[in-house]
């Protein structure tokens, strides 16, 4: 996709998957301003993006959520197909653990969906040209796995919270204290800067999903 190999004039086919009408009618609107760009279609469906014509664009700008699927779905999907399109993801979420989950699924492109629009489009003619491209984030730090910092019993005990046991039950079953299995989750629950148990499985899964 470099641009010395389409022409310095021809713009980038870009199929846009947004589930949001609003969102929808003002991105024409831009798209439509941006010479760099053609918007080549649109849909509020993971499934109907996937199944269709949208596949076949330079540049997918996908939204998080859609109408019935989320965005993981759909880039996890690409991946299985091997289907060659260049993903940017445009989303309300902001949090680094979204934003890693989303590049090591596959995505080129990540933007905050408040940003100014001028944001999403150099990230986008970025990711046309090979780059992957985060605004305002350390591309080098996506790949660091916040699990990878706890030790051998404390991923122990996260994989098995998320199992669902109690405090009691860890122990009983691991054969140390109630008092020291909370003095573990102290630490695990510190070093992932989480509160409870329920933010902790959330990172868990997470990661072991991506």
């Amino acid at each position: 996709m470099d641009e010395a190999i389409r022409g310095e004039t021809a713009p980038y086919k870009v199929f846009l998957v947004e589930p949001n009408p609003l969102v929808v009618s003002a991105l024409e609107v831009l798209f439509a301003r941006d010479p760099r760009f053609s918007l080549a279609g649109t849909t509020e469906n993971g499934r109907a993006f996937l199944d269709g014509e949208g596949i076949a664009g330079d540049l997918t700008v996908l939204a998080w959520q859609l109408a019935d699927m989320s965005a993981t779905e759909v880039l996890k999907e690409i991946r299985r197909r091997e289907q060659d399109t260049r993903v940017v993801i445009f989303s309300n979420k902001r949090d680094l653990g979204t934003i890693r989950q989303a590049v090591r699924l596959g995505a080129y492109g990540y933007c905050y969906q408040f940003d100014d629009p001028s944001v999403l489009f150099d990230t986008l003619h970025a990711v046309a040209n090979g780059r992957i491209c985060v605004p305002f984030i350390d591309v080098s730090t996506i790949n660091d796995n916040p699990l990878s910092q706890l030790t051998v019993r404390e991923r122990e005990l996260l994989s098995v919270l998320a199992r669902g046991w109690t405090n009691q039950q860890i122990a009983n079953r691991t054969g140390i204290s109630e008092n020291t299995v909370k003095y573990h989750l102290k630490n695990l629950y510190e070093k992932l800067g989480v509160r409870n148990r329920a933010m902790a499985v959330a990172i868990y899964s997470r990661e072991s999903e991506a």
